[in-house]
């Protein structure tokens, strides 16, 4: 290990800062641990999954497992523990938390800095590529913006590690998943940490990686097993835009390090065709790890996996990838107007889409899936308009609700799998319909599942409320004096593009605040419908799963006060924005033209009261229409129609992609590629050609070669006579 020569007069470079690989290193030491661990035999082999309906859920749920061995009896999850169990509840979120202290310490020497550090501190560990041209270490750099991931990683990780002790540590393959849970993490600080585009894209495969191996953990059901497949190949499609755009700035710039872009984008021309291809194809990318329309259709089937994954994936890492790669190329993307207007449509446009369907589902973990869509796009209209801080603002105050959601839900289901295996019932305990009066039980968790219901409503003061507020009114602030407004996006005036994502983002708003209300209404409230024998064994989480639920809780309630509006005044303010502004800055003021975006206090005032009533309204009507104590088991309820079975069904997207790209895919594979090309020309011309061929040469040889001495005779003679008459008449 040693420092870049180049880092070597950084403020950083004396201080624990130089040890920022640790942080990188230890989650891997973890892997590797766990995954020795998980090399002995577990004492029974096969899934035991929390979160099952014993084997007899509704199919339409692909997350349904079998309990395995332990159907039947009391003690049937301990009888399946695994004999280094011990070890791995101590190494997995242990290796994370210390982590997470290197983080603390490393933004401490940051902020004793200050003002000092203008330039990121660049750690080169060795050289990797050294080919002529292309120079690429493996290199991290600490910045401002990779140290506020970092923190939000390894703290929401550790949070989600502890959770997943008491929710995983009955499964068998508990070694498994703590190993898979850390190279996770691992592959996610790679990301972040990475000074290259190349580092990026190697943690950007790893979590890809990590992603399929942790939605499909319960690989012995075929619906988990599809669900990671289908996680890892639609992440294919974005990889492949992401590629296109390394290649084009090497070609162009003659540099992959994040300094290196940064300087030589200084040539480039404002709104060229050459940047905006770069950052379109960077947004392809993007739009695959981060779930935007169309490859958003991944995100929810990752449901499949374990909860505290989805929290890990929906909350801390691998959704946000794409939006801190935007942010990291903020330079690049404020040269290029009409990618980012693309960047703010495709989000609001997701943002909107995603909570259509959130208003139908059942299944507690599919509303806050498609809610992670939702918010995803949110984010991406952040960065889209230039308004970097914003976007990373909303980023982390989401981390923060989302995880709380997750485990909070995690937390409810625990629960009722564990009154449903207490009666032997085989209903399904991640249904709404089944759930109901919760808060008499868990009021624990009810409590601060409200929290964060509140927060992504966008309701004062929790965090949701400054983050959503804040990009809304971004997008409002540059519909005039804006390179944004004054470009067009299919020949639409960019000021009518934002005026317009300004709405969308208003709707998506009041649909949020309706399903999520709606889904803690007929979880928590009204009459228990889990059954009477059940209603005895319902009771809250262990506290090593509630524990990290109180800790999101208080930062869902306070965290918007990291970066309250200049609004507000007072020494608070703004704390984010200038705390990312040695490396978004130049970004932002080139986007509004070298000046700070202003809105008038007044206009302020109406924005900000625009959007608390739009969050109201959308509780309001959630809270008066909807009839928890109408409302009735799984089994008991009757077929969705019309919209309602529409929106429940994901608006057929799926079946559409399946019509549309499967069959016809498989259809040509079959037909052409299997049929006409491998068995016809391959099997056929050559390979059985080839045998037909030799057995033709075999049998002619076996005409010649008959073992009768008569014919050899008279073949003799013939030649003999042939010969002599050839000299005959010659």
């Amino acid at each position: 290990m040693h420092t870049d020569l180049s880092a070597s007069g950084h403020p950083l470079s004396d201080t624990v800062a130089a040890l920022a690989w640790l942080i990188l290193l230890l989650p891997l030491l973890g892997f590797v641990a766990n995954g020795l661990l998980s090399l002995t035999a577990a004492a029974h082999p096969g899934p035991a999954d929390p979160s099952a309906d014993h084997g007899h859920g509704d199919a339409s749920h692909g997350h349904a497992h079998t309990i395995g061995h332990a159907a039947d009896h009391d003690d049937a999850h301990h009888a399946g523990r695994h004999p280094a169990a011990k070890w791995v509840s101590l190494i997995g979120p242990g290796v994370l938390a210390v982590a997470f202290g290197f983080a603390l310490v490393t933004f401490l020497a940051m902020r004793g800095a200050g003002e000092a550090i203008h330039a990121p501190y660049v750690l080169t560990l060795f050289d990797w590529i050294p080919t002529g041209a292309l120079q690429i270490p493996v290199a991290l750099q600490l910045d401002q913006l990779s140290m506020v991931m970092v923190l939000i990683i390894t703290g929401i990780g550790t949070l989600i590690h502890l959770f997943s002790v008491g929710y995983m540590q009955d499964d068998p393959g508990y070694p498994r998943y703590f190993a898979y849970l850390n190279l996770f993490v691992f592959f996610m600080l790679l990301l972040v940490l990475g000074a290259s585009y190349p580092l990026m894209f190697i943690g950007w495969e790893g979590v890809g990686l990590c992603s399929y191996l942790l939605i499909g953990f319960w690989f012995s059901e075929e619906a988990n097993a599809n669900a990671g497949k289908k996680a890892f190949i639609v992440n294919r499609i974005g990889d492949f835009g992401f590629l296109v755009a390394m290649f084009l700035l090497f070609a162009n710039l003659g540099s992959l390090s994040y300094t290196g872009v940064a300087a030589g984008a200084a040539g480039l021309e404002m709104g060229g065709a050459l940047v905006t291809t770069i950052c379109l194809f960077l947004f392809l990318g993007a739009t695959g790890k981060s779930a935007q329309i169309p490859l958003y259709v991944w995100l929810p089937d990752a449901m499949a996996g374990p909860t505290p994954v989805s929290a890990l994936i929906h909350a801390a890492t691998m959704v946000t990838a794409g939006v801190y790669m935007i942010a990291r190329s903020a330079t690049l993307f404020s040269l290029a107007p009409a990618a980012q207007l693309t960047v703010a449509v495709v989000g609001a446009l997701t943002a909107v889409f995603a909570a259509t369907i959130g208003l139908k589902q059942w299944d507690i973990k599919k509303v806050l899936a498609y809610s992670t869509v939702s918010q995803l796009g949110y984010m991406f209209v952040g960065v889209g308009v230039g308004a970097y801080t914003a976007g990373v603002f909303h980023l982390m105050t989401h981390a923060f609700f989302k995880a709380l959601l997750f485990l909070g839900s995690g937390s409810v289901i625990y629960a009722m799998h564990q009154a449903y295996h207490a009666t032997h019932a085989h209903a399904d305990a991640q249904d709404m319909r089944n759930m109901g009066g919760l808060r008499r039980y868990m009021p624990i968790t009810s409590s601060l599942m409200w929290i964060a219901t509140l927060a992504i409503a966008g309701i004062p003061p929790f965090s949701g409320f400054f983050s959503k507020d804040e990009i809304l009114a971004a997008v409002f602030a540059r519909t005039h004096h804006s390179t944004l407004a004054e470009a067009t996006w299919l020949g639409i005036p960019g000021s009518v593009v934002l005026y317009g994502v300004y709405a969308l983002g208003l709707a998506a708003a009041l649909m949020t605040a309706v399903y999520m209300t709606r889904m803690m209404l007929y979880t928590f409230h009204g009459p228990n419908r889990t059954g009477p024998a059940e209603q005895g064994h319902l009771r809250e989480a262990p506290w090593i799963m509630t524990g990290p639920l109180v800790v999101l809780g208080v930062l869902s309630a306070v965290g918007g006060f990291l970066n309250l509006p200049a609004l507000f005044g007072g020494g608070m303010s703004e704390i984010l924005h200038h705390w990312l502004e040695p490396v978004v800055g130049e970004g932002t003021l080139r986007v509004t033209l070298g000046e700070a975006a202003h809105l008038s206090h007044a206009t302020e005032y109406a924005l900000i009261g625009t959007a608390v009533a739009i969050a109201v309204i959308g509780i309001a009507v959630a809270w008066t229409r909807l009839k928890p104590a109408a409302l009735v088991p799984v089994s008991e309820s009757p077929a969705e129609q019309g919209l309602a079975r529409t929106l429940l069904n994901k608006w057929y997207v799926d079946e559409a992609y399946d019509r549309v790209v499967v069959q016809p895919t498989l259809g040509v594979s079959r037909t052409v590629l299997w049929k006409g090309l491998d068995t016809g020309i391959i099997d056929g011309l050559f390979v059985n050609g080839a045998g037909f061929l030799a057995r033709g040469l075999g049998w002619l040889g076996s005409q010649l070669q008959t073992g009768r001495v008569g014919t050899y005779a008279w073949v003799l003679v013939l030649g003999a006579v042939a010969v002599l008459a050839g000299f005959s008449f010659r």
